[in-house]
């Protein structure tokens, strides 16, 4: 188990233990990300913005992406952004388990794309499970809105401002609530 990269493995959506001999390289990765997030988030030059987001997510954020920041992300290597993407003021990515947003999406402010998660029991809670969440082409976050780990936001798909994700939602709907449910077709 610990001889393929700790990283790999969370890709894979392998449960990483809490004693995992390469669990603190997932903190160290963090530091190293938040180093780069400081220099981000104290920045309001676009180009600027879109370069650094780059080598955090070690991939090319295109020119057509706007991010406003502050923007948190705890690891990043695991996010991929497509083309035309808007990401509004304070939004958090947890994306060890991986977050795929795809051309055209909208995510408005204090947006939380969570991918990853902890055991219900008490004697394994502090064990990582990663999912990975997929946003799809011209879907639309809504302020302050929650994504859980595992879910895919259809495309075309509008989540209400506030909702709490935690099943996927299909293509061409609105869903609201806590948890989120349809509530009509587009």
């Amino acid at each position: 188990m610990d001889k393929m990269d700790i990283f790999e493995r969370l890709r894979n959506g392998e449960t990483i233990p809490a004693n995992d001999p390469q669990g603190y390289r997932m903190r160290e990765a963090s530091y190293s990300t938040k180093t780069l997030l400081m220099k981000m988030n104290n920045s309001a030059d676009p180009a600027e913005i879109r370069s650094l987001l780059s080598q955090i997510t070690d991939s090319v954020i295109d020119e057509s992406v706007a991010v406003f920041t502050p923007l948190y992300i705890n690891y990043g290597k695991h996010t991929k952004i497509g083309k035309n993407v808007f990401i509004n003021f304070n939004c958090t990515f947890l994306d060890l388990g991986g977050i795929t947003i795809d051309d055209n999406v909208l995510i408005a402010p204090n947006v939380s794309l969570l991918s990853e998660g902890h055991p219900l029991s008490p004697e394994n809670r502090h064990s990582l499970i990663p999912k990975h969440i997929h946003i799809k082409r011209n879907a639309w976050i809504g302020a302050g809105a929650t994504i859980l780990q595992g879910v895919t936001v259809g495309e075309n798909a509008v989540v209400a401002a506030g909702a709490v994700v935690s099943k996927d939602v299909p293509d061409n709907t609105i869903v609201g609530g806590i948890p989120a449910k349809v509530i009509k077709a587009i």
